[in-house]
């Protein structure tokens, strides 16, 4: 028996974008639904839940991070992808905590945008890992006071002056635990913690 294809649902007030990751994840199998406004995807989603969703932040009415709110991550088990063209840490830190299995900054290369999708159906469809995160053991006492900063949103001058070190030794900390977590991007290491956290 052939599977159905998956349905990404894309969320994008920016028609061109909306286009574009529609031909990209159609020559990729998936079966796409693209909505302009958030609204319209909460209206859409009642309809048909989707296997994935890639969800814009900045839109007008309903930022991406409100629909994060009103989906609630307990009850919403399709896995959601933010895309911004303006991120910074706290923005990612806060997508994440709402539910957001993974974010990306635009403009992002296919590739990883395509890798991230599969990614993020693969964890949906898996059993969830337990508390604690793959590579917590291999952290000094000092990088997971770091990494605990990077988490609640702290900026490095920010998690520094809690910490009473340096901007730059927390910068050093930081890369490290990226090194240690396997994470080449923040969103790769709230991905690594949050996810293992189930």
């Amino acid at each position: 028996m052939i599977e159905a294809a998956k349905l990404i649902h894309v969320v994008d007030d920016d028609a061109a974008v909306l286009d574009a990751l529609g031909v990209i994840l159609r020559m990729e199998g998936y079966e796409v639904e693209g909505f302009v406004s958030g609204d319209a995807f909460v209206r859409g989603v009642a309809q048909r839940a989707p296997d994935c969703v890639i969800l814009d932040v900045h839109m007008p009415g309903r930022s991406g991070l409100d629909i994060l709110r009103v989906l609630d991550k307990s009850r919403f088990p399709a896995p959601v992808i933010i895309i911004t063209g303006q991120g910074d840490i706290p923005m990612a830190v806060q997508a994440v905590k709402s539910g957001a299995v993974d974010f990306l900054e635009k403009p992002f290369q296919v590739d990883i945008l395509l890798e991230r999708v599969r990614q993020a159906i693969d964890l949906a469809t898996a059993d969830k890992p337990e508390s604690s995160f793959s590579g917590q053991d291999r952290l000094t006492d000092r990088e997971a006071e770091v990494l605990a900063q990077v988490v609640a949103g702290a900026r490095d001058k920010e998690a520094a002056l809690a910490l009473g070190i340096s901007p730059r030794t927390v910068e050093a900390h930081r890369k490290s635990i990226m090194g240690k977590l396997g994470a080449r991007t923040l969103a790769d290491l709230l991905r690594v913690v949050f996810s293992g956290r189930g």
